[in-house]
């Protein structure tokens, strides 16, 4: 046991340590290109201005550099790939046993996300420049769109992968629908990359996200994931030791589409694969996503269908402040919510097993 545990912890603070060393250059370069955006101001989903979210966030999206999610990525990449060419260069029993790039459980979602990372970083590298708009939302959608099926026509035609865990049930047979329920659950998940949008925030709920599912994989016996999911976290920890009031600077698209194309990938790979319920036990795990993708959808059928607003804005987390709470008792209160919850979710999922 203990040396799966040393396999899982190695990463997380590797890439802890990385994220660290990196952030100072990273930054430099950041704050050198000023690589913020030019003109602030948002435009609500239906194309009207965001006159409220604009009145509390205007001077703040161009008060930091966009791109901090390199932070996140970029650490736990280098760990993975550092770790992998230690083991292949210096053949030693110890460092081999740590080495967790594998093909059946870290490829695909080391995968998912490099891709989600380097189409984020081209959207945010569009919106930085004069009168810059960033890649249009349809466009981004698509890319989820293609990775996602491609992705779980891989987890239907390759690892064989039609079944889902179902809590204290057990697997339900759904066949080649598994394709099209990634698809939906990646769409569904990447919608919450919007809880980017507080100091602090997104580094936060993230980070208890990947923390569950290390855990689950772990107890599962899937300790390659464990220790990939470990190090994500470990970056993560890293970028939120800068992301805190004030922030150094904003996860921003290269961060979220990564991390949640990601998130969504791991969920699928703790289910069947892993003979458990990853996918049931994600919308408890991440319950602030899905009330930031909820509120979205809520305030948009509201406006559409009975011609107001439900909340003052929308997602959610800015209808808090603008009732006046302050963003760090917005931040720590969503915290304290992943935590518990996510516990609940990894419980779930343990007992379920």
């Amino acid at each position: 046991m203990l040396p799966n545990i040393v396999k899982v912890l190695v990463p997380a603070i590797g890439s802890f340590v990385v994220g660290m060393a990196i952030t100072p250059v990273l930054t430099h370069y950041l704050y050198k290109y000023k690589a913020w955006k030019k003109q602030p101001g948002k435009t609500a989903l239906d194309g009207t201005e965001a006159a409220e979210f604009n009145r509390l966030h205007e001077t703040n999206e161009v008060r930091a550099p966009r791109m901090g999610g390199i932070v996140v990525w970029g650490s736990a990449t280098l760990t993975i790939v550092g770790i992998a060419l230690v083991a292949r260069f210096i053949p030693d029993a110890a460092i081999l046993k740590l080495d967790f790039l594998s093909r059946n459980q870290t490829w695909i979602p080391l995968a998912a996300l490099l891709v989600g990372a380097f189409a984020g970083l081209i959207d945010d590298l569009l919106i930085i420049r004069p009168k810059g708009k960033g890649v249009p939302i349809p466009y981004r959608l698509l890319v989820v769109f293609v990775l996602s099926l491609f992705i779980g026509w891989w987890f239907w035609d390759k690892l064989d992968v039609t079944t889902v865990g179902i809590p204290f049930y057990g697997p339900f047979e759904i066949g080649w629908l598994i394709i099209p329920l990634f698809i939906l659950v990646s769409l569904a998940v990447y919608a919450s990359g919007v809880i980017d949008g507080i100091d602090g925030l997104s580094g936060g709920v993230f980070g208890s996200v990947f923390a569950s599912y290390a855990i689950i994989a772990f107890a599962q016996n899937q300790v390659d994931l464990a220790a990939f999911s470990a190090a994500v976290l470990g970056g993560l920890l890293a970028f939120l030791w800068f992301n805190i009031p004030p922030a150094r600077f904003y996860m921003s698209e290269t961060g979220t589409m990564a991390l949640t194309l990601t998130i969504a990938t791991i969920a699928f790979m703790t289910d069947s694969l892993g003979e458990g319920v990853g996918i049931s036990v994600l919308p408890v795990i991440g319950i602030i996503l899905v009330a930031t993708v909820a509120s979205n959808i809520a305030q948009m059928a509201s406006k559409r269908f009975f011609g107001k607003k439900l909340l003052r804005v929308a997602p959610l987390h800015h209808h808090f402040e603008a009732l006046g709470w302050p963003g760090y008792k917005v931040v720590m209160r969503y915290w304290v919510f992943s935590v518990v919850f996510a516990f609940i979710g990894v419980i779930i999922a343990l007992a379920s097993n």
